[in-house]
């Protein structure tokens, strides 16, 4: 590719991933990440074959993050939300310190188990359920979503889509997995808490909430139905993950059928739920496929190769604490889907140590609490904020994350090379 095409397909790649971070206008994140992959096909750097090929690379995301929007949005209709919520409420016993704890907790538990998306999509609409029940400022807690999302997304392979991408057909076998990164998991979910704990202190200090409120007797049918499929999406998702497939068509089948069943129980019609469905997400994350397709045309996966390989050569030990931090950044300049495309495409390319591949997985795994954009979980959650009229600019996130990321990554990086 001539260097002027170079050039010009980085400046599209660079302000597309501008418009998601900064949102001009106030449009919505797919529009910036669309517009950048069109302009680069219209414009000849990027074949119409390679840009339909980056799309299709991203079937299994489309139907991982479908099923769990639907998911969500049944426990929501069906008010499961609303009753865990009272729940969460009573066991904190008018304490903000203990619903705080609490909340963290089940977030650990829904990223373990279901992934950090999950998180994102499902924990969040019942967290914010439940600071309303409790009359309390929901933000606190809300930022607890957020960052444990991404804080234990490498406790299991099935913690995060990016852990399938960056290791793509060479993932360790569970064992071996929580050999490589049970400490730095540990590391990274205690320093989190600590220091996110330090930036919500004044808030919670000066919260008052209520010790109880009224519990629903009893969950509806769709409420329990919705509750079970939650929990065989949860058993699917590990079993797909220690068989080695794909979590995108489970997770897609396990809500379908979820839903399908909810709605035949009461008798609903499925377009109220399909329609509240932030199907923007899609043509978002499509958008970064293809921009990572244009990455590899113009050779910069390559360099990036060349240059760790020459790192490795020096200092295995040096070139994973590079590449732990360097990737770290990444996330937040493109977020770390294509970021994890392209170590994955990386890792695959060389024999590097493991030291070097365990510090690129953290670095695109927690990278991205640094800012609103850095990862996908997290933008699922400003979707689910600006669903209940919460708005948090990318500077308000980023003086937490500015506090709250180093410390967890230094401390995960050194659990690992270490």
């Amino acid at each position: 590719m001539p260097p002027h095409e170079i050039i010009l397909a980085w400046s599209i790649i660079i302000l597309a991933n501008a418009g998601v971070i900064i949102r001009p206008f106030g449009l919505p994140e797919a529009i910036w990440a669309v517009a950048g992959a069109v302009a680069l096909v219209l414009l000849g750097l990027l074949p119409t074959a390679d840009a339909l090929a980056g799309m299709h690379k991203g079937v299994d995301v489309y139907l991982f993050l479908t099923g769990m929007m639907l998911i969500a949005e049944l426990a929501q209709r069906e008010g499961l939300f609303d009753y865990l919520a009272a729940l969460a409420v009573e066991h904190a016993r008018g304490s903000p310190q203990r619903l705080f704890l609490l909340v963290y907790a089940v977030g650990i538990l829904v990223t373990v188990v279901l992934s950090n998306d999950a998180t994102a999509i499902v924990l969040t609409p019942a967290v914010y359920a439940a600071t309303r029940a409790a009359g309390a400022a929901p933000l606190p807690y809300l930022f607890v979503c957020a960052f444990i999302a991404n804080a234990a997304s490498f406790v299991l392979p099935i913690s995060n889509p990016a852990n399938l991408v960056v290791f793509g057909e060479h993932m360790p076998h569970l064992a071996g997995w929580l050999r490589q990164f049970t400490l730095p998991s540990i590391a990274s979910i205690v320093v989190t808490y600590a220091v996110l704990r330090l930036t919500q202190r004044r808030a919670l200090n000066e919260e008052r909430i209520a010790s109880r409120v009224l519990v629903p007797p009893a969950l509806s049918h769709g409420g329990k139905l919705t509750a079970i499929g939650i929990g065989a999406m949860a058993i699917v998702l590990i079993a797909a993950s220690a068989l080695d497939l794909q979590l995108g068509l489970p997770t897609f089948i396990c809500g379908l059928v979820t839903a399908a069943a909810v709605l035949a129980l009461s008798r609903q019609s499925p377009w109220p739920v399909v329609k509240r469905i932030s199907w923007s997400v899609i043509p978002l994350v499509a958008g970064l496929f293809v921009m990572v397709e244009a990455l590899v045309r113009i050779g910069a996966i390559g360099q990036v190769s060349a240059a760790l390989h020459d790192m490795v050569s020096q200092s295995p030990t040096g070139a994973a604490w590079s590449t732990g931090l360097i990737t770290a950044v990444a996330d937040n300049i493109a977020n770390n889907l294509p970021v994890g495309l392209v170590a994955g495409s990386v890792a695959a390319a060389d024999h590097l140590p493991q030291q070097v591949i365990s510090a690129m997985l953290i670095g695109v795994d927690l990278g991205p609490n640094l800012s609103v954009t850095g990862s996908l979980a997290t933008i699922l959650w400003l979707v689910a904020l600006r669903r209940e009229k919460i708005d948090v600019s990318f500077w308000r996130f980023l003086r937490i994350g500015a506090l709250v990321t180093p410390p967890a990554l230094l401390a995960a990086l050194a659990a690992a090379i270490w």
